[in-house]
């Protein structure tokens, strides 16, 4: 599980993420990740969580949201709600490093996701944005549908599709979830975290 003071590093996406209270202090009901994204990283792909409470504030820099159709350039120091159901997506705007807080409510299983997604990124798996590849991609997203839902493409073409090329991908030896993922140690360990520094938003 997540420790505070774990740190990941997407070399395709350009974040890097810092546990500030991890899965295993709460016993994956709350995450409190510190992200820094390098200046036009491309941040995260548009998506929405089926019952996930996300909670984004903007620490320092040009951060673009799109959050149900809106776009904007949040102000630093905001925070943005974004209750389960909602589409949303968030960016480094600028020439500059970036810096936000997330905080996920539950996190147990998006924990896996996210493991899964930067060992996908760190091992050469996806494309330049950091998606998986069309089969990797239907394994995937069938997996956690309960986690997660990619709205590119469109949830009416993967609802067509998916069911089609997961078992395709199974058999082709992609899988929804890998151990060797789920189970990759830390890029490193921010030690004044490890040694009990208190998180900053919580």
């Amino acid at each position: 599980m997540f420790r505070r003071g774990d740190v990941f590093d997407n070399p395709v996406t350009g974040e890097r993420a810092t546990i500030r209270l991890g899965t295993r202090e709460t016993n994956g009901q709350r995450l409190i990740v510190d992200i820094d994204l390098k200046g036009g990283g491309v941040g995260c792909p548009l998506h929405l969580h089926p019952h996930i409470h996300e909670r984004l504030t903007v620490v320092s820099g040009r951060v673009g949201l799109f959050v149900n159709g809106a776009i904007s350039i949040a102000k630093v120091g905001k925070t943005i709600e974004i209750p389960p159901g909602t589409a949303h997506r968030f960016w480094n705007a600028g020439i500059c490093e970036a810096n936000v807080t997330i905080d996920v409510q539950p996190a147990k299983r998006f924990e896996v996701f996210i493991r899964n997604m930067i060992g996908l990124a760190q091992d050469g798996k996806t494309d330049s944005r950091g998606m998986p590849h069309l089969l990797q991609l239907a394994a995937t997203a069938t997996e956690f549908e309960d986690v997660i839902h990619f709205l590119k493409p469109s949830r009416f073409l993967q609802r067509l599709v998916f069911p089609f090329l997961a078992p395709i991908a199974r058999m082709g030896g992609y899988q929804g979830s890998y151990p060797e993922y789920v189970l990759r140690q830390p890029s490193e360990r921010a030690l004044d975290l490890a040694k009990g520094f208190q998180p900053r938003y919580f």
